[in-house]
């Protein structure tokens, strides 16, 4: 499909700029990028919205864990130990 899209002089140098620096082949390119990027925000954004419903159906079934200095201690720790492990970062737990 060919579309045609009126663009700002800021993001069309932006664009160009991209190109220039020799990661993308031409315009089409990023603009591709940039919607995939978009559609991972999307999709990652939706996640989230999941993960937050089914904590709320939780806590409304009486479900939740009470929430003290100890239990923040602990969470801090393992995501401490986490972060120094050299494993990758759970994706859903970055910004």
């Amino acid at each position: 499909m060919t579309m045609h899209v009126n663009l700002s002089a800021e993001m069309e140098t932006f664009i160009k700029g991209k190109v220039a620096g020799g990661f993308y082949g031409n315009a089409t390119e990023v603009i591709r990028d940039a919607i995939r990027r978009m559609q991972d925000d999307e999709a990652r954004l939706a996640g989230w919205k999941a993960a937050i419903a089914k904590g709320d159906a939780e806590l409304d079934r009486g479900e939740g864990v009470a929430y003290t200095a100890r239990e923040l201690d602990s969470i801090t720790q393992t995501a401490m130990s986490a972060m120094h492990s050299g494993r990758p970062m759970d994706p859903d737990v970055l910004p």
